[in-house]
């Protein structure tokens, strides 16, 4: 089946008078985000579109006065004449039908804006780094990696994951789960606490909402597909952006705070031979994600973006884990992202600071896509803007806080933050 139907085709880009009016700056985004997009068959494709569209509308009025004549008196050469009228409108609409699939795949593939404080670079290797937070730690023995102490704790079954589940899979078990349930409450209670609505969100989503988050066409290799033309998600914005599909808000029930909560799937489709073995990046993990929605507005926007940084560094904090906070450059941005932050921990047994954390903001691309506004208090609609940000995500995040918090007698310290949740202090 076809992502360019033509029912979809209102929300599903930018808008065509802002690229038209802007071809200079889309033409440097797609350069920035090393993307292929060929603007000029775009442009081509809506000349196309805009002359077979008033083609096709001239000949429907032409039908419909004929319709009109035909009802008081009809004639052979009036007859004939509209048989002439409906094959030429039938061959137009044909021919309008296949520009239109060209126009709506090019339209997809339009990148966002980056905003101007986004580095030029190819790819992650050119990420920025504004600021580290806390110290990594210096250990007077030899510390494990997290694989080890997982498997002398029994925290973890890998060769049954293999077993049971392929490539990647994996079992958590005894305090490796408990650990983990904890960590998901702490971030879910946390952002409570800072008004977020929690909500628990579907994997199994529809395309249309990984097509309005961005994630479809260009993501569809990292996605795994069901019989029935579903897709599991990578993460629970693809859900909850879907949730607000379609719906108008007012100024005042704006900002719309969610964190989320869902079990994630990616095939890793581009990452062969890379982090094998352990717990980085698997095929079915687990997410809290932080969600906004928020009004038509740049500044709200930049807002909201740091603010969701802020809870995500707050929260790894609380776990007590040394980190690093990155800007990423033009070519680690994704189609819709404006501007985008990383928060990388520190991995001792790698010695060098990993990913868990992005948060990103998109003005409307997502919400046009999805055709979600708000309006306001002059009853004026615009599409509102969206943001998300990574609350915690496990397993990986289970990696940095063993390797940094193990101790010389083989047992793990456990944040404080987490006591409560686990009810002791280390895991033996």
């Amino acid at each position: 089946m076809s992502f360019y139907h033509v029912s979809v085709i209102l929300f599903l880009m930018l808008d065509i008078k802002f690229i038209k009016d802007n071809i200079d700056l889309i033409k440097e985004a797609v350069k920035k985000k090393r993307l292929t997009l060929d603007l000029d068959e775009l442009l081509k494709a809506e000349a196309k579109r805009l002359e077979l569209v008033g083609e096709v509308e001239a000949m429907r009025q032409k039908q419909n006065e004929a319709n009109q004549k035909m009802a008081s008196r009809a004639t052979d050469k009036l007859l004939f004449e509209m048989q002439e009228l409906k094959k030429n409108l039938q061959q137009k609409e044909e021919e309008l039908k296949e520009v239109m699939k060209t126009w709506q795949r090019l339209m997809l593939e339009v990148p966002n804006l980056p905003d101007v404080e986004v580095p030029d670079g190819d790819s992650d290797a050119q990420n920025v780094s504004l600021r580290q937070v806390g110290k990594p730690p210096t250990f007077d023995f030899e510390p494990k990696n997290h694989i080890d102490l997982m498997t002398d704790l029994d925290l973890i079954d890998t060769v049954a994951g293999a077993k049971v589940a392929g490539f990647r899979g994996y079992f958590l078990k005894n305090a490796g789960a408990i650990l983990s349930l904890a960590i998901w409450q702490l971030g879910l209670n946390e952002l409570v606490k800072k008004g977020f609505t929690p909500m628990l969100v579907p994997s199994l989503v529809r395309k249309e909402s990984f097509m309005g988050t961005g994630y479809l066409p260009q993501g569809i290799e990292d996605l795994y597909r069901t019989q029935d033309d579903e897709y599991l998600a990578g993460t629970a914005e693809v859900a909850t952006m879907g949730y607000f599909m379609d719906q108008v808000l007012s100024t005042d029930e704006l900002p719309k705070k969610i964190v989320a909560f869902s079990p994630c799937f990616r095939r890793e489709a581009g990452s062969h031979g890379k982090d094998t073995k352990g717990l980085y990046r698997v095929h079915e993990f687990f997410k809290v994600e932080q969600v906004v929605i928020c009004p038509a507005d740049h500044e709200e926007s930049v807002h909201w973006h740091e603010a969701l940084l802020a809870n995500a560094e707050e929260l790894m904090q609380l776990l007590e884990l040394p980190y690093r906070v990155v800007i990423n450059c033009s070519g680690d941005l994704g189609l819709g992202q404006v501007k985008k932050y990383d928060i990388e921990v520190w991995v001792p047994s790698e010695n060098r600071y990993r990913e868990t954390h992005s948060i990103s903001y998109f003005h409307d691309f997502q919400t046009r896509r999805l055709n979600i506004k708000c309006q306001d208090d002059q009853g004026r609609k615009h599409f509102a803007h969206s943001l998300n940000g990574t609350a915690y995500a496990t397993p990986r995040l289970l990696i940095a806080l063993l390797e940094n918090h193990q101790q010389a007698d083989g047992k793990i310290a456990v944040p404080k933050a987490l006591v409560k949740y686990l009810g002791q202090e280390t895991i033996s």
